[in-house]
């Protein structure tokens, strides 16, 4: 039987990576299997492995085709992954000149998500976890820039959605609620 193939995103520092965590660790209490993916380690892999980059945050100043070529090998490799995939990404990423989707046509082709969930909260939330994540190096920007990127992100799924038939759920990841968020992203999962 083929799985489900579920892609997760959410702007930096929204804490997507920990809701994962805690929801497959349910499931898997439950005998619901998922791989998790980070479609940005594949990339940062084959970056690395060309010598383009030497630390994954430097692959938002990649020049456009370079990224590209990344994302296509990516998906690539990710389609052929068997089973319940969850695939941990960003709907988009903010470079120099502008928002770059994160998922392109190419990308989707590859991979065609069975659903697209946005982890999202207060953009007052994501820049103070921001500000404290000594483990990164990110971009310093304020609450309205964070706001945009999330209505972007919003945006970008729809146009997401609209050329692979998939859904949209949104998931919201307010502080001290993580066991709340998790047990929603769960039960989409199931």
């Amino acid at each position: 039987m083929e799985g489900k193939k579920v892609i997760i995103t959410g702007v930096p520092g929204v804490g997507k990576t920990t809701v994962v965590n805690e929801a497959l660790k349910n499931l898997k209490e439950q005998g619901i299997e998922y791989q998790s993916i980070n479609f940005g380690t594949f990339m940062f892999e084959v970056a690395k492995n060309d010598n383009i980059i030497r630390d994954r945050d430097q692959m938002r100043t990649l020049d456009r085709a370079v990224q590209k070529r990344l994302q296509q090998r990516a998906a690539q490799a990710i389609a052929q992954v068997p089973g319940n995939v969850l695939i941990d990404t960003h709907a988009s990423v903010k470079t120099p000149k502008g928002y770059l989707a994160g998922l392109p046509e190419w990308v989707l082709r590859e991979i065609m998500p069975d659903i697209i969930i946005l982890v999202e909260t207060d953009d007052d939330q994501i820049l103070m976890r921001r500000l404290t994540d000594e483990t990164r190096s990110r971009d310093k920007e304020g609450s309205r820039s964070i706001a945009e990127h999330q209505q972007f992100n919003r945006s970008i799924a729809a146009a997401y959605a609209m050329m692979t038939g998939c859904t949209i759920k949104m998931i919201t990841n307010a502080d001290f609620l993580l066991d709340r968020s998790a047990a929603e992203l769960a039960e989409v999962l199931r």
